[in-house]
């Protein structure tokens, strides 16, 4: 919200421009334009600069790190795509060959190797 302050920086402007047959009721003037301009901001859902720069800052740290991560996610997909020999297998080859293995030897039953 604005500073009170402002308000009242904002009010003594509004009465000033008035001409001078009106400047007699400028205190009354001042204290109603200040009273709707505070209803108008408050409807406004207004933040402070502070408020807005520290989110920007938020913002602009979370898009990064989404873009870290992103960059991960395609080079995991890429990996997987696209195994280098020597690799574990991965996927459904991978899931037999562990469920060929006995509990009590570790060993796969067909072959005697781990």
């Amino acid at each position: 919200m604005l500073d009170p302050k402002q308000f009242d920086e904002l009010a003594r402007r509004f009465t000033e421009s008035l001409p001078p047959g009106m400047r007699e009721f400028q205190q009354e003037m001042e204290k109603n334009v200040r009273a709707a301009m505070q209803s108008v901001f408050a409807r406004m859902d207004l933040i402070t600069r502070d408020e807005f720069d520290t989110q920007a800052k938020t913002l602009a740290r979370t898009r990064a790190r989404l873009q870290e991560l992103e960059g991960q996610v395609a080079a995991l997909e890429a990996a997987l795509k696209n195994p280098t020999p020597g690799e574990p297998r991965a996927g459904k080859a991978a899931e037999k060959s562990a469920t060929r293995r006995t509990s009590s030897t570790g060993k796969d039953p067909q072959t005697g190797k781990d």
